[in-house]
């Protein structure tokens, strides 16, 4: 490995980032139908579009995952992604539930910054649907929370500088990404649950065929009602695990990385 340059457990070659595209697009129509759909279509006024996608969107995380790990998952990736994967997941019970407590995020994050972007979306994946397992939060919400903490992990090892920024800096950086990331994981969310309370609270619900400024407001009514106690209080649980704790674990990730070469390609001997 090149002095200097930071290992990636993962390339993404062309057909992973082929395949990574695609489903994000997807994703963004499965998280913003309700915005995105023109009041005139059919599926602006369905009530199977939600159950639609949540039944779509483990299908193509299956494919995205499959994909990657035929291009770049080896034997030492695949070990270091159980583990950590493993740790995600213990992590989240810690907290969840308790007023936005996840210390989870930032174990995705540093995760994501040091093992790279195609690593870092596996990984979100993956934990998210052990954690879903440990804590029996299976159900239709699931494949979107996999998506989006896939997009968290993905998105830091995405920052800039990962090769040369170090220090406070870089823990400055990871803990304002990690605060923003982690206030956005909630609103983003927010779009998977919102249709399903519509004429339960005409000020905040979702009114299918109405104006696109007036579904977007009723559902930032929404978030400040019901979500941003615990978004902001995950965000600051992860900007305080990040700069406590950050460093630590960087080093060990990065060590980790070095020891385990992934760059270096397995050889084995014929004598």
């Amino acid at each position: 490995m090149t002095a200097g340059r930071q290992a990636r457990a993962v390339r993404l070659g062309p057909r992973s980032v082929a395949a990574l595209a695609l489903v994000s697009a997807i994703g963004v129509m499965a998280f913003g139908w309700p915005l995105l759909a023109d009041s005139a279509s059919g599926l602006a006024h369905s009530k199977d579009a939600p159950w639609l996608f949540a039944a779509l969107l483990p299908m193509l995380l299956a494919v995205v995952v499959a994909t990657i790990a035929d291009v770049g998952l080896d034997a030492k990736a695949i070990a270091m992604l159980g583990v950590l994967a493993a740790a995600g997941a213990a992590l989240r019970p810690l907290g969840a539930g308790t007023a936005g407590v996840e210390p989870m995020f930032f174990l995705m994050v540093l995760a994501g910054r040091v093992l790279g972007p195609g690593f870092g979306f596996v990984l979100g994946s993956v934990a998210m649907f052990a954690s879903a397992l440990l804590t029996g939060g299976v159900g239709p919400w699931m494949p979107f929370q996999m998506l989006t903490m896939g997009w968290v992990s993905m998105g830091a090892g995405l920052l800039p500088g990962a090769d040369r920024l170090r220090g406070r800096r870089e823990l400055a950086l990871l803990a304002a990404y990690g605060a923003v990331s982690a206030v956005l994981y909630g609103l983003v969310m927010n779009l998977q649950g919102w249709p399903y309370i519509a004429g339960m609270a005409s000020g905040v619900s979702f009114v299918p065929g109405d104006p696109l400024d007036q579904n977007l407001a009723r559902y930032v009514a929404y978030c400040l009602a019901t979500s941003l106690g615990w978004d902001l209080p995950r965000a600051l649980v992860t900007v305080v695990l990040t700069v406590t704790l950050g460093g630590a674990v960087l080093k060990a990730l990065r060590r980790a990385t070095r020891r385990a070469a992934f760059d270096v390609p397995v050889a084995f001997d014929q004598g």
